[in-house]
């Protein structure tokens, strides 16, 4: 972190004040309120990386700029803020490219800095150039490339307008070298940029939202489907008050666990490929399905042709594009969902609770295998689970950790299994499935929520992508508990290959270093847990522990997530848990 801050700042300076490029970049994100980026320097970044020391803003030195990229998408999913990244021209900027997609396939808010060659060499394939903004165009929500030091200020500040404005995404910016040695005159107000003008907001009169409410009042078997976007529009409030005033049960995507609480009587738990077998049940039997700020991606549905048929569905969405492009819907409230359900809910009469609703116990009574995800104790058949990892971490934790998981198997055992009741605790790559993400993204959690505990969740393969990044958490001193349940495999395609592909397991069984040797080469302490006696025990010692910790899980190897729908089928077509898991044996609830 600098110790010296610049002379003018953007609170005091105005017309006439000159400074750098380079200067003008960090005094305009530091009048955008970003205390903290995630980078690393460069050639063409360093007169930007001279400048720093002039102004109160932290720099966290990744150990490979796509680690920058995680670490700022998971500082801005943990603190609902822009996160920032920097990064050099070439290689650097191309490296960022992973995390940018990753951001952009989850709408996360967030604006990458690039630098450039000088304007004078551009397109001459001089040393370290790339077309960085062709490159990215396709996972970025916008991007620009600066080539004098008086647009700096204004495209940096219209960057993050469109970073977090309407649908939320990754902002790059490429700022050429001379552009950040060049002067110009910084006036932060006058490089306000316009605003741009919204998608119409639904009113409370508008003839949809009248539509929408006859549509609810007449249900008999609604499910509001609850998505990121809950998050995203800070309505978590509006859709429990929508609930609870219909009693309407709610069953959540990936990235929207957390967005209502797991406890409440009205939560179903997690729809989709891996959801719960009654979750999807209730799907395919529902009358209305209301889908908030959720994109029916394909991993959520199913194939479309058998996908809720009986339904007729609601779709508020602050991104016109998504309405229709999957599913067909009947109701379409295009806007911020806080608005729309504001608007909404005064047309809507409270249902009397004196009575349960048949469709609930009808959904109550299907939850056969329910039981193993909520006993307190899973039944300890002397193999060391996943399962069990991830139940015992949720019971030391209270629930209230941030848990950041990587892709795979592990990821889908956390959705499963550990119980998010607020918003922003559970982290993870849904629509990119990035393996590598966990470790940094947690890194940038952290630094957000100093306050709060954060714990990776990582599989053995997706966790070596990004491990150099140890080091970033050692040097940062974060207590960060690192969780790696390390079951020799890429898990995931283990799985895939057991059932469809005749158990070939080509290229899936792997190799890794002794992660708590490899920990204690970064400074950082671990253990090893081989039996369920011992998972306690080495959470509390890490819980217990100031800085990094490392737990490595050996779990058993050839375990399945279930149950699964196969590519291609129906979300009622589920490969469900064969009944000699030793995770379906009854066992007592103590």
């Amino acid at each position: 972190m600098s110790t010296g801050k610049h002379a003018k700042t953007p609170t005091n300076s105005g017309a006439g004040t000159r400074l750098t490029g380079a200067e003008i970049m960090w005094a305009t994100l530091e009048g955008e309120g970003v205390s903290v980026v995630f980078g690393y320097p460069g050639g063409a970044i360093l007169p930007a990386y001279d400048a720093l020391r002039k102004f109160p803003i932290r720099h966290v030195l990744v150990r490979h700029e796509q680690g920058a990229a995680h670490a700022a998408d998971g500082y801005a999913r943990a603190s609902g803020k822009v996160g920032v990244a920097i990064a050099t021209s070439g290689p650097g900027a191309t490296n960022l490219v992973t995390g940018i997609a990753t951001a952009m396939l989850d709408s996360v808010p967030m604006v990458c800095i690039t630098g450039q060659v000088s304007s004078k060499v551009l397109g001459t394939d001089a040393f370290q150039e790339v077309d960085i903004t062709g490159i990215t165009l396709p996972v970025t929500k916008h991007n620009y490339v600066v080539t004098r030091a008086e647009d700096v200020a204004k495209t940096i500040r219209e960057a993050f307008l469109v970073a977090r404005s309407g649908r939320p995404g990754p902002v790059l910016v490429d700022i050429t070298k001379d552009a950040q040695q060049g002067l110009a005159e910084f006036d932060f107000a006058a490089a306000a940029p316009k605003p741009h003008r919204p998608h119409p907001m639904l009113k409370t009169e508008s003839a949809s939202i009248l539509q929408a409410a006859d549509l609810i009042r007449s249900a008999k078997k609604p499910v509001i489907l609850a998505g990121h976007g809950i998050m995203q529009s800070s309505a978590c409030q509006q859709v429990l008050t929508f609930a609870e005033r219909m009693r309407i049960p709610v069953a959540s995507t990936l990235l929207g666990l957390g967005a209502f609480p797991a406890s409440h009587p009205l939560s179903l738990g997690m729809m989709g490929m891996h959801g719960e077998a009654w979750v999807n049940h209730a799907i395919q039997q529902a009358d209305l399905l209301i889908a908030c700020g959720m994109r029916f991606d394909d991993r959520v549905t199913g194939t479309l042709a058998t996908y809720a048929p009986n339904a007729k569905k609601i779709h508020i969405e602050v991104d016109p594009a998504e309405i229709n492009k999957n599913v067909k819907v009947d109701v379409a409230l295009i806007g911020d969902l806080k608005e729309a359900l504001e608007a909404l809910l005064p047309h809507l009469p409270p249902k009397s609770t004196k009575h349960e609703s048949a469709w609930l116990k009808e959904i109550e009574s299907s939850k056969g295998e329910v039981a193993v995800r909520d006993i307190k104790n899973l039944p300890d058949s002397g193999h060391l689970y996943a399962a069990h990892v991830i139940h015992d971490l949720w019971r030391a934790t209270e629930g209230k950790a941030i848990v950041v998981t990587d892709v795979g198997q592990h990821q889908m055992w956390e959705a499963q299994y550990y119980k998010h009741n607020e918003p922003r605790t559970l982290i993870t790559s849904g629509g990119l499935g990035t393996m590598g993400f966990a470790l940094p993204a947690a890194i940038g959690a952290k630094i957000a929520c100093p306050d709060k505990e954060v714990w990776v969740v990582a599989g053995d393969g997706g966790f070596q992508m990004t491990a150099a990044e140890l080091s970033t958490a050692a040097q940062e001193e974060l207590d960060l508990n690192i969780a790696v349940v390390n079951n020799g495999y890429l898990g995931m395609v283990r799985q895939w290959q057991e059932f469809f592909y005749e158990k070939n397991y080509q290229s899936s069984p792997l190799r890794s270093p002794d992660f708590v040797k490899l920990a204690e080469a970064h400074g950082i302490r671990g253990t090893a847990v081989r039996k369920r006696p011992e998972v306690l025990p080495a959470v509390k010692e890490a819980r217990g522990h100031k800085g990094p910790f490392v737990i490595n899980f050996l779990v058993e190897k050839e375990d399945s997530v279930y149950p699964m729908i196969p590519a291609g089928s129906a979300l009622h077509e589920m490969i469900r848990r064969p009944n000699r898991n030793p995770l379906v044996e009854t066992a007592d609830d103590k």
